[in-house]
């Protein structure tokens, strides 16, 4: 997947008092840009990135958070609202001395990545794939009925991703989230920051409608919108490839204002070097990490996510 012979895989649990985030670092040892730092959405964690964080890895540093309640990370007891989770990631980013590093959130982690960028005006790029909530449909029926249209888009392995990552999650403290998510008005803040944006989203992500795009790009300082065609609203997954490739450009200063990508160039393809072995090797170690995580093992969940991520490094790592 990038360029590097090989992949150094580090998982660790970070503190901020009693508060516990768990964060998955990447590094390739290829050229060093610049970092990037990866939140996902409610009620899932650093797995959904497990395709893009090695493409990313090609340019800098990955650290990939598990935030606090969500993949088997303890809940903390405070309220789980963006301003809290922003507070997470704002350690993250001091504990590791990042210099402005990429913050890239999807879905529920745009609006932590919105917060972060109204706190600190020095970071210059970041990335916002499939921002949510349309203010017009912040309503949970609603949102439900569109997060139903969406996944009948994605493909299985998607699903199986989700639903084990919302057991580990838990009924309840998924439902004390869901109504900071749903009153969260991300276009009333999203100006707030200097960052440059760039928008993405799938052709068929409902959840994160082209309105809410454009009214964000029109309250944004600097905002780029651009969209894959044949992906819904898990994009950052099934169509790492074109994500990472609209990533790159984006800090580049390389991307026009508004476009859209063919899935063609975007989808994750096959593995290059798979065999049975790794085929059943990614599969163990996935479910590895969950029962860990269930056991409230933490220790196992770090070595099966460093597992897993070697194994599929070595299923799609380019060619000679």
């Amino acid at each position: 997947m990038a360029d590097s012979s090989s992949i150094d895989v580090q998982v660790e649990t970070h503190r901020r008092g009693a508060v516990r985030t768990r964060v998955t670092r990447m590094s390739t040892g290829a050229r060093a840009d610049r970092a990037f730092v990866l939140i996902a959405g409610i009620g899932v964690a650093a797995t959904y990135f497990e395709f893009l964080a090695p493409l990313l890895a090609e340019r800098g540093e990955v650290f990939a958070l598990d935030l606090p309640g969500f993949g088997g990370v303890p809940a903390s007891g405070e309220q789980p609202t963006a301003a809290f989770f922003a507070d997470q990631v704002e350690s993250v980013l001091d504990h590791y001395d990042l210099v402005d590093p990429v913050l890239l959130g999807h879905s529920m982690g745009t609006q932590v990545v919105t917060e972060v960028l109204a706190r600190r005006p020095d970071l210059s790029h970041a990335v916002l794939v499939s921002p949510v909530v349309d203010e017009a449909e912040a309503n949970a029926l609603v949102q439900a009925v569109r997060f139903v249209q969406s996944t009948v888009r994605e493909s299985l392995h998607i699903a199986l991703l989700a639903v084990s990552a919302y057991l580990l999650c838990g009924v309840l403290y998924f439902f004390e989230a869901l109504p900071h998510m749903l009153r969260y008005r991300i276009s009333d803040r999203v100006g707030a920051g200097h960052a440059r944006l760039l928008l993405l989203r799938g052709e068929f992500d409902r959840p994160s409608p082209r309105r809410l795009h454009s009214r964000l790009v029109a309250r944004a300082r600097s905002a780029r919108r651009w969209e894959i065609e044949g992906a819904a609203h898990c994009v950052v997954n099934s169509h790492a490839v074109g994500v990472a490739r609209l990533v790159f450009r984006h800090i580049d200063d390389d991307l026009g204002p508004k476009g859209r990508m063919p899935a063609a160039e975007a989808a994750v393809p096959p593995a290059t070097h798979a065999d049975i072995s790794m085929v059943l090797g990614a599969v163990a170690s996935r479910l590895a990490e969950w029962i860990s995580a269930a056991r409230k093992d933490e220790n196992g969940v770090e070595r099966a996510k460093a597992r897993h991520a070697r194994v599929l490094w070595r299923a799609y790592r380019p060619k000679g």
